[in-house]
């Protein structure tokens, strides 16, 4: 094996298991296999029947666990789902090796037709934001609304604490990097990741804290880690460099959903500079910004990003629809039903 070469990821059918991921008082787990990926999907049960379905996309070294406060919040909202990458959290690789930008949204886009639970409220931060943007992009009829907090779009001028995230993309470093940090425990990385990602790491719970340990643990076992973190910042990177009707700016222009953007003041990662230019480049947004929160705002003041998300329902009309059809219902007894569409730009 070269020094530029990552080591050997049996394929998914026969990783080891290496612990179980944990499950907050009211969500549930379960793995959906599709065409060439399997996906772990968290849930939570609705409030009640009827109400629209949402889907949560995290962001790079991020997983599902990422939305589980902002989740909680939204039970009498939306009908929320979020995601595990592949590669990320309890999902395992793809079947391709495809960690792409492209790659991961057809992934989402695979399930959603799977699923039918389109058009949803589609969520997505950092990697997650990129992501999500695409889908919104090429494919319109699965998506209400777009929310995307602290979007991993193109920068000019890149964060100087987002470089070594860039860096993991050349080839060798990843390798280089484990072994550099071989020593350190799982509490120092959660720290660093933490004070990088946060914009008070204060606000972090002894009990998240604890939490963020044991998961951190975990991955360290799982023999594809680094694998997916390298090959999905390569993705990233890539995709900064796409122009034409590929390029994410492009794509942002192209979304047709009214979309909610929030970025955190003392976000590490993407320049709060880049707020105005992402309120100009989507036609239907609206700008939130929050002056101590850093790049995980739906995990540092989820309550804000829940009022933020009602606001944009109530501006989009969906909230007085959700009334209307609970009024039907129940004077009628009758159900409202989604119309879905049918293009297939980035199923598969």
């Amino acid at each position: 094996m070269s020094s530029t070469e990552l080591p050997f990821v049996p394929p998914a059918n026969v990783l080891p298991k290496v612990g179980t991921v944990r499950v907050a008082e009211g969500e549930r787990l379960r793995s959906v296999e599709l065409p060439g990926v399997t996906l772990t999907v968290r849930s939570r049960p609705p409030a009640r029947e009827g109400l629209p379905p949402a889907l949560y996309v995290h962001g790079l070294g991020g997983s599902s666990q990422n939305w589980s406060a902002l989740m909680a919040l939204q039970d009498g909202v939306v009908d929320g789902e979020a995601l595990d990458l592949p590669g990320f959290g309890d999902s395992p690789p793809p079947d391709d090796g495809n960690y792409s930008v492209t790659g991961h949204a057809r992934a989402v886009i695979r399930y959603l037709d799977a699923s039918g639970r389109g058009p949803v409220h589609l969520f997505g931060n950092s990697l997650g934001g990129a992501i999500t943007t695409r889908v919104a992009a090429v494919r319109p009829d699965l998506v209400r609304t777009l929310t995307l907090v602290s979007p991993a779009l193109p920068e000019i001028r890149v964060q100087r604490a987002a470089v070594p995230t860039g860096l993991l993309a050349v080839p060798g470093v990843a390798l280089l990097f484990t072994r550099l940090t071989r020593e350190w425990t799982a509490e120092q990385r959660v720290r660093g990741v933490m004070a990088l990602c946060y914009g008070d790491p204060g606000r972090v719970t002894p009990e998240g804290f604890r939490n963020a340990v044991q998961e951190m643990e975990r991955r360290l076992r799982l023999p594809y880690f680094w694998d997916a973190m390298a090959r999905s910042a390569r993705g990233i990177v890539n995709a900064y460099t796409l122009g034409g009707q590929q390029g994410l700016w492009r794509q942002a222009e192209r979304v047709l959903a009214p979309t909610l953007l929030v970025y955190g003041g003392r976000d590490q990662l993407v320049g709060f500079r880049m707020a105005q230019k992402a309120a100009r480049a989507f036609r239907d947004s609206r700008l939130v910004t929050l002056p101590d929160a850093g790049h995980v705002a739906m995990m540092e003041y989820p309550e804000t990003v829940a009022l933020a998300f009602r606001e944009l329902l109530e501006d989009a009309g969906e909230l007085g629809a959700q009334r209307a059809r609970r009024a039907g219902r129940a004077n009628a007894g009758g159900e409202a039903v989604d119309e879905e569409g049918t293009d297939e730009s980035m199923g598969g």
